[in-house]
């Protein structure tokens, strides 16, 4: 009988790819989820198999206290936002050889919880936590006890804890800035989450840029939002319904900036000639949308490396001192902004 060679570097990205499925797919096999088709979940295991992924974790598991194994918790896995994060997440964890146990919350907070609760009993030995819903609901219990986590594009609500993040009111005052320096007086803005420290960062950051410059806080000109492209689309349809309604947007991500894009383009308005627009993030599709979208670059991927880098050594050295660390951010200047018609007139 022939003895199976299992790989030390197979991990669920390997396994995932091997298969022809997402991460979230290969992970849900994992972790027994229902969610599967038969098929899919047969198919899966028998890659699992031939590659020597679940013997070689278990092997793993067995020769110490270490499971090797990182556990991610995201809000969902449809945006090039956490597309990029995965990716630095996802190479710096190649590099270790470990494996990742992924779970998607839809920015539920009991649904977060109750994953954090299950995966510190033995299942993971660290949490990467990427723009966690309402993380003071666990941190203090997690820091009570010791157990490694990084949070991602997130502050921790008031705990001292692992974080990492970037210059987002920083980001914002400069947008909003280069807009006013186009002739731009009239800057809608589209929130995100009011509860997330990011999003109030930019929204401080926006207002922060109109009183330097001497322009009034329209509270009109500022619409809610989630992050989502929809939101976009429904904030600039209400703002362009106002009285002297904004001659420039600003949304807080690259998805609810599309949105707006989609709103103006519906109203037979041009882009950048009638309104300029201005996103944050600088996912992959900023640059392929038309006209290509000027935004707030973050270092993405970098953010997603850089995290699994300090979870890596926190689990390492459990008494490590707590960092917080804000990558800086970057205005890239594409198609989709311009003089406003008054200045130019």
């Amino acid at each position: 009988m022939t003895k199976q060679a299992f790989s030390p570097k197979v991990t669920i990205v390997d396994v995932a790819r091997q298969s022809g499925v997402s991460l979230g797919t290969v992970s849900r096999v994992i972790n027994n989820d229902v969610h599967v088709a038969p098929d899919t979940r047969e198919h899966i295991l028998k890659v699992m198999q031939e590659m020597g992924y679940v013997a070689n974790r278990q092997a793993r598991s067995l020769r110490g206290s270490k499971t090797n194994v990182i556990g991610v918790l995201t809000p969902d896995l449809g945006t090039g936002y956490i597309g990029e994060i995965m990716h630095g997440i996802d190479n710096e964890m190649g590099l270790a050889q470990l494996d990742l146990m992924l779970f998607t919350t839809h920015r539920t907070a009991i649904k977060e919880a109750n994953y954090v609760a299950n995966l510190v009993r033995g299942m993971v030995d660290g949490l990467l936590l990427v723009l966690p819903r309402n993380p003071a609901d666990y941190t203090g219990t997690l820091t009570h006890r010791k157990f490694p986590f990084v949070l991602i594009d997130h502050q921790g609500g008031g705990t001292p804890c692992m974080a990492v993040g970037a210059t987002n009111w920083q980001g914002a005052y400069q947008a909003t800035e280069y807009l006013i320096k186009l002739g731009h007086k009239r800057i809608g803005f589209i929130t995100g989450w009011k509860d997330l420290g990011a999003a109030t960062d930019r929204l401080a950051g926006y207002k922060s840029a109109l009183r330097t410059y001497h322009l009034s806080e329209d509270p009109q000109l500022i619409y809610e939002g989630t992050f989502a492209r929809l939101d976009g689309y429904a904030g600039a349809s209400a703002l362009i319904d106002i009285d002297n309604p904004p001659t420039a947007f600003f949304a807080s991500n690259d998805d609810m900036a599309m949105g707006v894009m989609d709103a103006v383009h519906n109203r037979g308005l041009r882009i950048p000639e009638d309104i300029s627009i201005v996103g944050f993030d600088d996912i992959p599709q900023a640059a392929l949308v038309r006209p290509a979208l000027t935004t707030v670059r973050q270092p993405l991927e970098q953010m997603g490396g850089v995290a699994t880098q300090m979870l890596i050594d926190l689990i390492q050295n459990p008494e490590k001192r707590i960092e917080r660390i804000e990558l800086p951010t970057e205005l890239i200047v594409r198609g989709s902004t311009s003089t406003s018609k008054d200045k130019a007139g």
